[in-house]
């Protein structure tokens, strides 16, 4: 991993970015999005993940979130670790998925070419994080997260995702509870 892909300051509020591995459109079902929803609610009631800012794509997720514990790889890692082997039990239990075998080879053929992974590997290992030090920074990086879904052509406004805090910034309640900057 590259050395400009590391957490410096470990109390520091970070943006970061992570892709299914071969950008591969996992997220198209509900249930998957559901464990992405429930597991970074469970990281920020139990871990210590304050959560800013969310979307959930088809292929990636970005956010913004700081680590109370000073330990935001840690947390990432946890998290990425845990929702890689649910969402991929999922998929495998998942008799409706048409791309089942196809999904999972796509895994095991990346995770074989990977030292670093013992089966099949789900998502890309960088993150991506970049420390949000002014307020200036952050709102361009809000903005940027909640208009992922407009720019990919899913919604014409980013509130009407549902898998984003851009309702939240709107006055509504979104699917997961967030922080406010």
């Amino acid at each position: 991993m590259s050395r400009k892909y590391k957490f410096y300051n470990k109390e520091g509020l970070y943006f970061v970015s992570f892709a299914t591995k071969n950008w591969i459109d996992v997220f198209v079902r509900e249930e998957y999005f559901q464990i992405l929803i429930e597991s970074l609610d469970y990281c920020r009631k139990h871990k210590g993940m304050e959560i800013y800012c969310y979307c959930l794509m088809p292929s990636h997720v970005h956010l913004i979130f700081r680590a109370q514990q000073n330990n935001p790889g840690d947390l990432l890692r946890d998290f990425k670790r845990y929702t890689s082997r649910k969402v991929q039990s999922e998929i495998s239990a998942n008799n409706k998925e048409s791309r089942k075998e196809w999904m999972l080879s796509m895994m095991e053929k990346a995770g074989q070419a990977n030292s670093n992974v013992k089966h099949r590997q789900f998502w890309q290992q960088h993150n991506q994080p970049v420390e949000l030090w002014t307020p200036e920074v952050t709102d361009q990086k809000i903005d940027y997260i909640h208009m992922n879904p407009v720019i990919s052509g899913f919604v014409t406004e980013p509130e009407h995702w549902k898998y984003s805090s851009a309702v939240d910034y709107s006055g509504g309640n979104g699917l997961l509870g967030i922080d406010f900057i």
